[in-house]
C-alpha cells in the first residue's frame, strides 16, 4: 500500500506538466478514487469488516462448534452450559534494522536481561497463555524490494519536507535517521545475510456462563497481558478481524511452503 501511494503521489506532482487542461483534473479524479480505496483496504479488517457483521447479524463459523463474535475480536465455543471464548495479540519484535540505533554491547545488554524480564512479565499474570512463534526464510530479492520501496517512500517525505519552508527540523532528522536504517539494512542483505520473517502472537481463553461474559473476561486478560508485556520490545496489538481467522486456523494446519507463509507474512507487512 505504501508503494502504491508513492506511485499515486509521484502521479499527482507530475500531473500538471504531463496532462495539462481538463485531462489533469480527470487524472485528479482517477488519483482520489485510488487513494480512498487504499484507505478502506487499510481500515477493512480493523473497522469495516467487523462494522458489517454485526450490524447484519452475520455469525461466522470456522470449525464445527467454534463461532467468531460478532465483534471479529474472538472465536467462541460452548461447552455445556459456560462459553469458551478465545483472542489474540499480535506480539511483533521491533523492527530488526533498529538494532542499528544501538552499540553491540546494548544489544547484548538487552539479550542477557530478556529471562528476567519475560520472568517477571509472566509471574504478574494468573491465567495461562501460548506464545507463538512461526518464521521462514524469505526470498532475498523479494526483501530487497520491499526496502527499496519503503526507502523510496522516506525519501519522498524527505522531499517534501526539505521543499516546505517551515519544515520541522526533528521530522528531517527523523526521515534521514530511517532512510540511513534501510540503507544499512540493504547492505547487509548485499553481503549475504538472508531475510527471515515471523509471525508471532499470544493466545489466550477465559471462560463466562454467558458469551457476553465470556468476551468481557477475555477483554480483561487481554488489557492484563498488553500491561504486563509492555516491558518488552515488541508491538502488543489486538487481532481483529479476516486475521483472526488466520491465527485460529494455525492451530490446526501450519503454512507448508514457503509461498503459502509468504502470504500471511506480507499481509503483517
Amino acid at each position: 500500500m505504501a508503494v502504491t501511494s508513492v506511485i499515486l503521489l509521484v502521479a499527482l506532482v507530475m500531473a500538471p506538466y504531463a496532462a495539462p487542461g481538463i485531462l489533469f483534473y480527470v487524472i485528479l479524479f482517477f488519483i482520489a478514487i485510488a487513494l480512498a480505496i487504499i484507505a478502506i483496504l487499510n481500515w477493512a479488517d480493523f473497522l469495516i469488516f467487523p462494522l458489517v457483521m454485526n450490524r447484519l447479524g452475520i455469525v461466522f463459523e470456522p470449525v464445527r462448534g467454534y463461532t467468531i463474535s460478532k465483534g471479529q475480536e474472538a472465536v467462541v465455543k460452548k461447552v455445556g452450559e459456560l462459553y469458551y471464548a478465545t483472542g489474540y495479540i499480535t506480539a511483533n519484535l521491533y523492527p530488526y534494522e533498529f538494532k542499528q540505533e544501538f552499540s553491540d554491547q546494548e544489544v547484548q545488554q538487552k539479550i542477557i536481561n530478556a529471562p528476567d524480564v519475560w520472568e517477571r512479565a509472566v509471574s504478574s499474570l494468573d491465567f495461562p497463555f501460548k506464545f507463538h512463534v512461526l518464521s521462514t526464510g524469505r526470498d532475498v530479492q523479494k526483501a530487497r524490494d520491499e526496502l527499496e520501496g519503503k526507502r523510496s517512500y522516506q525519501e519522498f517525505q524527505l522531499s517534501r519536507m526539505m521543499q516546505n519552508s517551515k519544515g520541522n527540523e526533528m521530522g528531517i532528522v527523523d526521515v534521514q535517521r530511517k532512510i540511513n536504517i534501510i540503507q544499512a539494512k540493504m547492505d547487509r542483505l548485499s553481503q549475504g545475510e538472508k531475510s527471515i520473517s515471523t509471525i508471532m502472537y499470544l493466545e489466550t481463553a477465559s471462560v463466562g456462563v454467558t458469551e457476553k461474559s465470556a468476551l468481557d473476561n477475555l477483554s480483561a486478560q487481554i488489557e492484563r497481558l498488553q500491561v504486563a508485556m509492555s516491558a518488552m520490545d515488541i508491538q502488543l496489538i489486538r487481532v481483529i478481524g479476516r486475521e483472526l481467522y488466520t491465527l485460529f486456523n494455525f492451530t490446526f494446519s501450519l503454512p507448508v511452503n514457503y509461498v503459502e507463509a509468504a502470504s500471511y507474512f506480507d499481509a503483517q507487512g
